[in-house]
């Protein structure tokens, strides 16, 4: 066979295939919209690092932020993973509330925690985003690393823009974050890339669980 031949037999099978990827995309989607409509729950979703262990404040913190939200009626979307996610996910189920896990296939599998009582399963990150935001009424974004930035950065964009309608995105340990806060400030506010009351407007700083509970439940109607 010659080269020329190979080559546009491999781009067609590469048109296929890819043609083929949006019946997977369209069924994700489709899968996401039922299991979560069936809930008929106002969610908050939590991220923050997948590395935070049992015995870090953080990973309790959120355990209590999660439980509290389910005492107040909030159902609790979460990756799904470990770390803070168990944790939001352990919190919200052992105080008999929703718990949700918008779990992600990965090349180094990451299991599911056992704390989840709804599961979505996904394998594109944009979908997995979307039910994200979707299905929340607020974010909570515990200390994390670059997946929680992303997380953080997509829901600031899509208020911001009025793609969604404006929710409270709490970022919780100050100490952790007041150098982003600075950073937007200084750098982006300065800069005219950003104005000011749009930071004020979505973002709010809490160190206390009942800190968050209290000011979600008092903006939210469940």
């Amino acid at each position: 066979m010659s080269e020329v031949r190979q080559n546009i037999i491999d781009d067609l099978s590469s048109l296929t295939t890819e043609s083929w990827r949006t019946f997977r995309i369209m069924a994700e989607m489709v899968e996401g919209f039922d299991t979560l409509n069936r809930l008929k729950v106002s969610c908050v979703s939590i991220f923050g690092s997948a590395r935070a262990t049992p015995e870090e404040k953080n990973y309790k913190d959120a355990e209590q932020i999660a439980a509290g939200l389910a005492r107040a009626g909030f159902g609790v979307i979460t990756g799904g993973g470990p770390g803070i996610m168990e944790a939001a996910n352990k919190g919200a189920a052992e105080a008999g509330g929703v718990s949700i896990g918008l779990h992600i296939h990965l090349p180094h599998e990451q299991e599911c925690n056992q704390y989840v009582k709804t599961r979505c399963n996904f394998r594109y990150f944009f979908i997995r985003k979307l039910m994200f935001v979707k299905y929340a009424m607020a974010y909570v974004v515990m200390p994390g690393g670059m997946g929680t930035i992303d997380e953080l950065s997509e829901a600031f964009v899509l208020a911001q823009t009025g793609r969604i309608r404006p929710f409270p995105i709490i970022l919780y340990d100050s100490g952790y974050w007041n150098g982003f806060m600075k950073w937007l400030h200084a750098s982006m506010v300065e800069g005219g890339f950003i104005r000011e009351e749009e930071i004020d407007r979505l973002i709010i700083l809490c160190d206390t669980p009942e800190e968050a509970v209290n000011h979600l439940s008092r903006i939210i109607i469940v």
